[in-house]
């Protein structure tokens, strides 16, 4: 059984790992800057990925990759890590880990699209059912009735609340920097399984941390951002949830997804990382202190159901 099931239990664990790595991610970004988490996350990453391949395949460098592996997990990174992960990263500060992951669950039919495009990849009519009940449940958090809350003015008649209007219940700029964040996530995600060709999934994820990593150092050299490193690097609390969300996130999770990837299609394995919405709740709850509604855990939870039609 989990062997047959290799590619979603390691999808399922990359979700979990995730959570912590939004959470961690989310906190940090607050105190230092989006930019600045991203660069200095990706070098712990690499520290940590290098160590374990050193332990794992006595290499620190991810030595004997071919030009093949090389070219794609490059591009897969700087589409994933760099662009993806900037438009991501911004999210968090401006709406909140809690629903740029639920936008994040758009990255399945995205990948699948891709996917399909790229690799020629098929989805079953359950596969693309379970994918319209994610859609659903993100529509359910992020809309919500146009409401007539403006008192009526003096000497005018009061107008009739407008019912069949909708509008988002975030900040809109936020809602499209997570769904970039969902579009560069996907479309890496498929280029790495293409680039990969049966590499090792760590040393793979170290190739693309390299290149985001060198990625982020052209952004902050064109921004002028190389002032606040220091101090960032000073922020002890900042640091320490940037250590956890690294272990985590591009460490753990990004491998995860690779083994995932790579025993399953791209579009399972994103639909089942998708589930991190509804992880996220009570930690959200709890150390954010966010007031969450009962449509939007609902919908948190619609939004992840198609998860189980891959399990039926």
């Amino acid at each position: 059984m989990i062997q047959s099931h290799a590619g979603e239990l390691s999808a399922l664990l990359a979700a979990i790992f995730w959570t912590f790595t939004a959470l961690a991610f989310e906190s940090a970004g607050k105190k230092i800057g989006s930019i600045t988490v991203n660069l200095v996350r990706l070098f712990m990453a690499f520290i940590f990925l290098g160590i374990f391949t050193w332990i794992s395949r006595g290499q620190f460098f991810p030595t004997g990759a071919s030009a093949h592996n090389w070219i794609w997990l490059s591009v897969s990174g700087l589409v994933g890590f760099v662009l993806g992960d900037l438009f991501l990263f911004r999210a968090y500060v401006v709406v909140g880990a809690r629903i740029s992951m639920l936008i994040m669950s758009l990255a399945p039919p995205i990948a699948a699209v891709v996917g399909w495009m790229i690799m020629g990849e098929t989805m079953s009519s359950r596969s693309l059912a379970g994918m319209i009940v994610t859609f659903a449940g993100i529509a359910m958090v992020i809309l919500t009735r146009q409401k007539d809350d403006l008192p009526p003015i003096p000497g005018y008649p009061k107008e009739k609340p407008k019912k069949n209007s909708l509008k988002f219940t975030y900040p809109v700029m936020g809602l499209l920097l997570a769904f970039g964040g969902a579009a560069g996530q996907a479309t890496g995600l498929v280029l790495s399984k293409y680039g990969m060709e049966g590499y090792d999934a760590f040393a793979a994820t170290q190739i693309r941390v390299i290149t985001g990593f060198f990625g982020f150092m052209v952004i902050y050299t064109l921004l002028r951002r190389w002032y606040r490193l220091i101090p960032a690097l000073k922020n002890v609390p900042a640091m320490k949830s940037l250590t956890i969300g690294a272990f985590f996130g591009p460490f753990l999770g990004v491998s995860f997804s690779l083994l995932a990837v790579k025993y399953t299609s791209s579009g399972i394995a994103a639909t089942i990382m998708s589930i991190v919405p509804v992880l996220i709740i009570p930690f959200s709850v709890m150390m954010f202190k966010e007031r969450i509604t009962p449509r939007e855990v609902v919908g948190a939870f619609v939004a992840i159901g198609g998860v189980a039609l891959f399990f039926l």
